[in-house]
């Protein structure tokens, strides 16, 4: 009788602090990112990445897609040096970290903001960040084009530094990361139409919180010092660090097929996406796939690189690699040509959709799978 109620009593209190866990878990508000860039190193062509600040100010004006409490992400993922953060703003609010109007950002790491106080955006909205960076900050991790006007020190940039997220507690839909190339960062839309197919997507699932992580060059498989680490090197810092993630899209390959070194061996990078399916699937999270489109037309197509192209499509559709298919490849291509892009969805490179092809993109991922 005894051993009985001892073992009642520890059984009662090993359920209280899982009871307090999960009050405190419930009364927190949900955080998801509404936006996000993904980060490289500047080389030395990027040359204000390159050199860094000395009391400088970034401005970035970014479009969200859920909205809600705000808080900002900032990332130094190729630095060397610890950099002053601060003092900044977000919507003309003050923007504190502990309490304090400036923080140090430690070098390969992030930085995550108080709340900020009185500010609630709403769904897609647009939202505009001014940070101050004492300096001399030394080089700057840094996206280089997100296809919309920010500016450094009053002098008009495409470039985002060091801000890697705005984070709402509003999303009341599904919560999607796009890791991706050239086409998910908008290459073939204008700048600050926010036409690229994540927004599209976006607005096409109203509260939804979807993290643009497209890359230009960006590769599955291979590292490169312009392009940035490639999506198997990226993934746990890009992805898997988001607050709030259901899902997962990868929109990865075409760069691997024609960039050089090229991969000819589709079972190579089969293999590639299968690791980035049992990762997210280890983290719990939902993969969609995205086939690889078509690119005729661009300088270093071969016939060769379209067949390979062919052979990983098919075991994208048919092999049950990825939990949901989105298909690209099928929403562009001409079917006079597979090879091809339809005539209205080609930008005139061959590779990179029109803002009408953006939307077929966003309206081939289907809202059950995500």
């Amino acid at each position: 009788m005894l051993t009985a109620t001892v073992a009642g009593v520890a059984a009662v209190a090993a359920t209280v602090p899982e009871a307090r866990a999960a009050e405190r878990k419930a009364s927190r508000p949900g955080w998801a990112t509404s936006w996000a860039t993904a980060q490289t190193a500047p080389t030395s062509a990027d040359t204000v990445a390159a050199a860094g600040l000395t009391d400088g100010v970034c401005t970035a004006t970014v479009r969200l897609s859920a909205g809600g409490r705000v808080r900002l992400r900032y990332g130094h993922a190729f630095g060397t040096v610890p950099v002053l953060v601060g003092p900044v703003t977000a919507g003309g609010r003050a923007v504190t970290f502990g309490g304090r109007r400036q923080a140090w950002l430690a070098a390969g790491s992030s930085l995550t903001s108080d709340p900020v106080d009185g500010l609630r955006a709403p769904d897609g909205s647009a939202l505009t960040v001014e940070t101050r960076l004492p300096g001399p900050t030394g080089p700057l991790s840094f996206h280089r084009n997100t296809h919309a006007s920010h500016s450094v020190d009053g002098a008009r940039t495409t470039s985002v530094f060091l801000l890697t997220g705005v984070e709402v507690t509003g999303a009341h839909g599904p919560v999607v990361a796009v890791l991706g190339d050239s086409v998910a960062e908008g290459v073939g839309t204008p700048d600050d139409a926010d036409l690229r197919w994540p927004d599209q997507l976006a607005r096409r699932l109203p509260g939804s919180a979807v993290a643009n992580l497209g890359i230009s060059g960006n590769r599955l498989l291979l590292d490169d010092a312009r392009f940035g680490p490639g999506g198997q090197a990226r993934f746990d810092r890009d992805v898997l660090s988001l607050p709030g993630l259901r899902t997962v899209l990868v929109q990865l390959g075409v760069n691997d097929l024609q960039q050089p070194p090229a991969q000819t061996d589709a079972s190579v990078v089969l293999a590639g996406y299968r690791q980035l399916v049992l990762r997210a699937r280890s983290a719990g999270l939902r993969t969609v796939g995205a086939t690889i489109t078509p690119f005729e037309g661009w300088a270093r197509w071969t016939r060769e690189a379209d067949e390979v192209r062919q052979r990983i499509n098919r075991a994208v559709r048919t092999g049950h690699l990825f939990d949901a298919v989105a298909d690209f490849d099928a929403a562009l291509r001409d079917p006079a040509r597979p090879s091809r892009l339809r005539p209205a969805f080609d930008s005139g490179d061959g590779l990179h959709p029109t803002p009408s092809g953006h939307a077929a993109l966003a309206g081939a991922v289907d809202r059950r799978h995500l």
